[in-house]
């Protein structure tokens, strides 16, 4: 049945490609992002993806994880997107043992921001609320020289962010990641800093206006996106 899940997805992803939507999506990644693309708009890669859950919701966790492996390892986005909702559809089944597996599948075949976001917040995110004594593990990611584990230990936050946990946490990553020469790893630890907002505005202002002059203006400008417009002023002010 792995095998038929896996055609199956494939044919229909290459039945439904389309070039111009591929040049399209190509151009949302940069040099140094190596993600293969088909060119399915992301409506119907959902729509595949619910389909074949249908069956795939069947199947033991272990090899629901095959099939996620496999799809991965095509580095294909849409494919990833499907794994993606393979793992997020079974959170509820998660076991602790279960982020070394997450973690190889960042490190070994995440090679863009998107696949990276849509695993990481969901996925990761979900996990890490269930099991929160292994969140020290993102300050490991955090000094990878893997730039995805490097985002991966910021974007995995931003769910749990938005509900207004971990914070102590969140700080410790964007310190971490504080002076990082990535321009999507400062993107990143700076959504995880906005997301924080939601619950903490005033920690996150201090937290810039104490870090600013080593912040590059990339991460702090998405640290300070849905601030008050006073409060931005201050922020961006040299």
């Amino acid at each position: 049945m792995n095998k038929e899940i896996i055609q199956g997805i494939r044919k229909e992803l290459k039945n439904i490609a389309n070039e111009e939507v591929r040049i399209i999506a190509s151009r949302f990644f940069k040099p140094g992002e190596m993600a293969k693309v088909y060119g399915v708009k992301s409506p119907i890669v959902r729509t595949i993806g619910k389909k074949y859950l249908q069956q795939v919701r069947t199947l033991p966790k272990k090899e629901i994880f095959v099939i996620c492996e496999e799809l991965w390892q095509s580095s294909y986005l849409e494919e990833s997107v499907i794994a993606c909702m393979f793992t997020e559809s079974m959170h509820k089944k998660f076991e602790v043992g279960d982020i070394k597996v997450f973690e190889s599948w960042i490190n070994n075949y995440v090679n863009n921001w998107a696949s990276c976001d849509t695993f990481c917040n969901h996925t990761v995110g979900d996990y890490l609320m269930m099991y929160p004594e292994k969140t020290e593990l993102l300050k490991k990611w955090a000094v990878s020289s893997n730039r995805w584990l490097r985002r991966a230990a910021a974007v995995s936050l931003i769910i749990p962010a938005k509900k207004g946990l971990f914070l102590p946490l969140i700080f410790d990553i964007a310190n971490i990641l504080l002076t990082d020469d990535d321009d999507l790893v400062q993107k990143g630890y700076g959504w995880m800093l906005k997301a924080a907002c939601k619950h903490y505005e005033k920690d996150v202002f201090d937290f810039v206006m104490l870090h600013k002059s080593k912040m590059p203006r990339t991460a702090l400008r998405y640290a300070i996106e849905k601030m008050p417009e006073s409060l931005k002023f201050q922020a961006m002010k040299k």
